[in-house]
């Protein structure tokens, strides 16, 4: 899967250098709202496009499932490989000047992540990893912290933003591990505060209602960090929910605990 790292950071780097060259003019770039609060910038569109082409050029055949262009069904590999790519993780950071934003894509084969990449361009950080062969920041080998005590930690989450979401669940999460921790920092790009979370900087993470391309790079550079990733129960379904939970083992399994309990509080009430 080297060869597939390598293409993926060859697209990331040039994901990065639109997103770069159109940062000072972004008062006058197009913007389509999705949904509320959810918006797509013609910078979205742009990004999304190169990585495309640049993968296509080397994998002609294999399948893409892209935040702004959905998946592709003309492939007829479809089921074996498939490209997850999140252009521009952060819009809304990006379109407010905000420096918190990063280019995410994956490579899946079949339903088993192979390589990922999450890049910030703002500050040139490069963080990959392939299945077996470790994670890196900037070509130096990073790894989850060590931490034991929850109490001691600093986590990452993301407030719900879109209509139909359950902010009162969130809420009695966010309530019980404020409780429990010793910081939790909101700054808006899934894919890159997982980065954060293998590199060290986060001792955790947890977020609902995510979609896939936001999590999957992130997931397997946590995993090859030796961290673990996983829902709120502790299985296995969060590519598929979006609802996600990562940390070292050690927190991991405290953090899973923390969140039973809240949900359990709010059932009884």
């Amino acid at each position: 899967m080297q060869t597939a790292l390598h293409t993926a950071i060859t697209a990331a780097r040039e994901a990065g250098n639109i997103i770069i060259r159109n940062i000072e003019r972004v008062d006058s770039l197009a913007i389509h709202a999705k949904k509320k609060n959810d918006f797509v910038s013609e910078v979205d569109l742009l990004v999304e496009h190169e990585i495309i082409s640049i993968i296509g050029r080397t994998y002609p055949n294999h399948s893409i499932l892209a935040e702004e262009s959905g998946r592709s069904t003309d492939k007829p590999d479809t089921n074996d490989y498939q490209w997850i790519i999140d252009p521009l993780d952060g819009t809304t950071n990006y379109l407010h000047g905000f420096p918190h934003h990063s280019v995410s894509i994956a490579l899946r084969y079949r339903q088993r992540l192979e390589a990922g990449v999450i890049f910030d361009p703002l500050r040139g950080e490069l963080f990959c990893a392939s299945r077996g062969n470790g994670a890196t920041l900037n070509d130096r080998k990073i790894r989850v912290t060590n931490l034991v005590d929850l109490e001691s930690a600093l986590l990452g989450t993301g407030l719900p933003f879109r209509e139909g979401q359950d902010i009162d669940s969130y809420l009695d999460t966010l309530r019980a591990l404020m409780q429990r921790t010793s910081g939790i920092r909101r700054a808006g790009s899934a894919a890159l505060d997982l980065a954060y979370v293998a590199a060290g900087r986060l001792d955790g993470f947890w977020e609902f209602d995510l979609n896939i391309w936001d999590i999957a790079a992130g997931c397997l550079i946590i995993q090859e960090a030796g961290g673990l990733v996983g829902d709120p129960a502790g299985g296995h379904t969060h590519l598929e929910t979006g609802n996600i939970v990562a940390a070292n083992p050690k927190l991991f399994r405290s953090m899973l605990g923390v969140l039973h309990t809240a949900s359990m509080s709010r059932g009884q009430t």
